[in-house]
């Protein structure tokens, strides 16, 4: 039956389209849907009947309280549920599994001299992006080959044609020179363009242009440079051959595939571009138990194209998907692409056969990642099991906290918050605290003011959920300070230890939070009430566990405090490093040119200039990475 609260809303339902969501006794969303009735929609979850599956069954008995938005059409009802998935996660829904975003390449073509960078999401910025992609390894071999053929800038120079020598990479030929002249602004575009006419399948009129270029450097006996071009036209031909001809036709098409498990579900998608497979991704997705496949299938498709780059001209589906859902989405894709997108379900022929062949690939994937997950649950759980028996834990400390300070001589200082739970970094909960009420270098202090803005947060959270939203309007309870952790890992030995103790108990939660210091030198541990530190043994799992969270907590930390001292200027900065005064930092600046040029030398070259020791080199590399 629904609550109370539940059954006058439903009363008021408006008969529009638009987009419903689900809250749980907590205040969670854990669905969100769309409908072209509203009204109609929503109630028909509450009838009783014998037609919904086991999942949503589940999903009624936990909503708590539902809440809707009204929109102009379809359309736009499918655009909101999708972001909406996409920021809450809600459990019941079908969702992409990773956190994370995928990588793209961006070529900055809204600048005169286009640099090409990998990011992680795309904007509205005139570049030209490519992807999604699911292995940012493949991305940065994929970018290192294509740079010997179309060499490009990666540098920050301001180019004017009139710098009086290139940098190194034009010596070894990954970077053309634009900045010394040695290129035109049009023929540093046009190699450019080549790059992006790869990148989206047109290999062929690429090798033509490369072949073209060759045959005329050596009709005019310009040998080196008919050498240099036939070099590079053997290295494309190279990435070329891995591309398979898929298609006579040489239409652009992405083919999915789905293999399922459980509750998991791996969409392959093969990128198919002029005929020829260029690329293939995998994808997985969570919360597909007890769904229709073609429900999933029109999950995927929001989700994916929503966040694809390229959209073709024709996508073709293993299984059909229900008349209406074709027209809202066909509506998106043509939206997306700006011209009409056919969805295609191939029964034989050739397309067919590219949809048992995505399927096989998925099946094996699907099978492959399972089999990674089940090896490092597995591992997971012993090196938890190690942890809590070597610290005398009372169960396994399956969400783990641990805190670290980053600062330079006392300034810009940052505390970093990293979570793992299950013995996995949970990045989501992760959080940093700019350190405001402590002057100068001093850890402990540091350590005090973070742990107890972290955990009266708990308290701020805990109060807000036992009061509804109109007692406690705008309160907004933060996920990762809403629990406690089962252990709070500081980084540091007896005197952290001290001060993580002193605030758990003027907050009154020592005894309810385990917590222990971990020292860097022997990587021992201190627990409270203990002389004595525990030295976990070399080779546990338990050991390598609590050296992950420790490194991710200082990794999280150096990254905060450089993001947050890049917004110093450029004398303070250096002026910051410990060993560097005006002289070296003028003798640095000058050597080197800028900061960034500081920042790309290595220790070795750092050395090398008078006036800066080895030592004093090291610490200015590990300030400025």
């Amino acid at each position: 039956m629904p609550t109370e609260q539940v059954t006058e809303k439903l009363k008021t339902l408006p008969t529009k389209p638009g987009v419903y969501q689900y809250f749980d006794a907590r205040g969670k969303i854990i669905y969100v849907g769309k409908a072209v009735n509203l009204r109609n929609r929503v109630r028909s979850y509450f009838h009783a009947s014998g037609d919904h599956s086991p999942k949503t069954q589940r999903l009624v008995t936990e909503i708590a309280d539902l809440e809707w938005i009204v929109t102009d059409t379809e359309l736009e009802a499918l655009l909101l549920e999708s972001n909406l998935i996409k920021r809450h996660k809600p459990h019941f829904n079908i969702r992409l599994k990773d956190d994370k975003r995928y990588p793209y390449i961006k070529i900055e073509w809204q600048t005169p001299y286009p640099k090409v960078l990998t990011v992680r999401k795309m904007l509205q910025d005139g570049a030209r992006y490519y992807g999604p992609f699911t292995n940012a390894g493949a991305v940065y071999q994929t970018l290192d080959t294509l740079r010997r053929i179309f060499p490009y800038l990666t540098c920050d120079r301001e180019i004017t044609g009139k710098d009086p020598r290139a940098c190194l990479y034009y010596d070894i030929k990954l970077c053309n020179a634009p900045c010394i002249g040695a290129v035109t602004q049009d023929e540093y575009r046009a190699t450019l363009d080549r790059l992006c006419h790869f990148l989206e399948g047109k290999s062929d009129e690429v090798l033509i242009d490369f072949e073209r270029k060759m045959t005329e450097a050596a009709e005019a006996m310009q040998f080196e440079r008919a050498a240099q071009v036939r070099d590079q036209l053997k290295a494309l031909r190279h990435i070329v051959e891995r591309q398979k001809v898929m298609s006579s036709t040489q239409n652009d098409q992405d083919v999915l595939a789905i293999a399922r498990d459980k509750g998991d579900a791996c969409v392959q998608v093969f990128l198919i571009r002029q005929g020829k497979l260029i690329g293939r991704e995998y994808f997985v997705l969570e919360g597909t138990e007890d769904e229709n496949l073609n429900q999933v299938v029109a999950e995927f498709l929001t989700q994916f194209y929503d966040e694809a780059a390229y959209v073709p001209p024709e996508v073709v589906l293993p299984v059909e998907i229900e008349a209406q859902e074709v027209d809202i989405i066909t509506q998106f894709l043509k939206q997306k692409r700006g011209t009409q997108v056919v969805l295609n379900v191939p029964h034989d022929g050739p397309a067919a056969d590219l949809v048992k062949l995505a399927t096989d690939n998925a099946v094996e994937t699907l099978t492959a990642l399972k089999a990674q997950w089940d090896a490092d649950s597995h591992r997971a759980e012993q090196a938890l099991k190690e942890l809590a028996d070597g610290i005398g834990l009372n169960a396994l400390p399956a969400r783990i906290e641990c805190f670290d300070i980053s600062n330079t001589q006392g300034t810009n200082s940052v505390a970093s918050m990293v979570v793992f739970v299950n013995g996995i970094p949970r990045k989501s909960d992760y959080r940093k605290f700019n350190i405001k009420t402590v002057e100068g270098p001093n850890d402990f202090e540091s350590m005090r003011e973070a742990l107890t803005r972290r955990f009266r947060r708990y308290f701020d959270a805990k109060g807000a959920a036992l009061h509804s939203v109109e007692q406690q309007p705008g309160r907004k309870i933060d996920p990762s300070f809403s629990v406690l952790p089962d252990l709070l890992i500081v980084d540091g030995g007896k005197g952290q230890l001290g001060m993580a103790i002193e605030v758990l108990k003027d907050l009154e939660l020592f005894g309810q939070v385990p917590v222990c210091g971990l020292a860097k030198q022997q990587e021992e541990i201190f627990l409270p009430n203990r002389p004595t530190s525990i030295l976990l043994p070399r080779q546990s799992q338990g050991l390598y566990l609590v050296q992950r969270v420790r490194d991710e907590a200082h990794r999280f930390a150096i990254t905060a405090h450089r993001a947050k001292r890049a917004k110093v200027g450029i004398a303070s900065q250096l002026d910051e490093i410990p060993g560097v005064g005006p002289t070296r930092r003028k003798t640095l600046l000058k050597h080197f040119g800028s900061l960034e040029g500081i920042r790309a030398a290595s220790v070795d070259e750092l050395a090398a200039v008078p006036g800066v020791p080895r030592d004093v080199a090291i610490t200015i590399k590990e300030q400025l990475g």
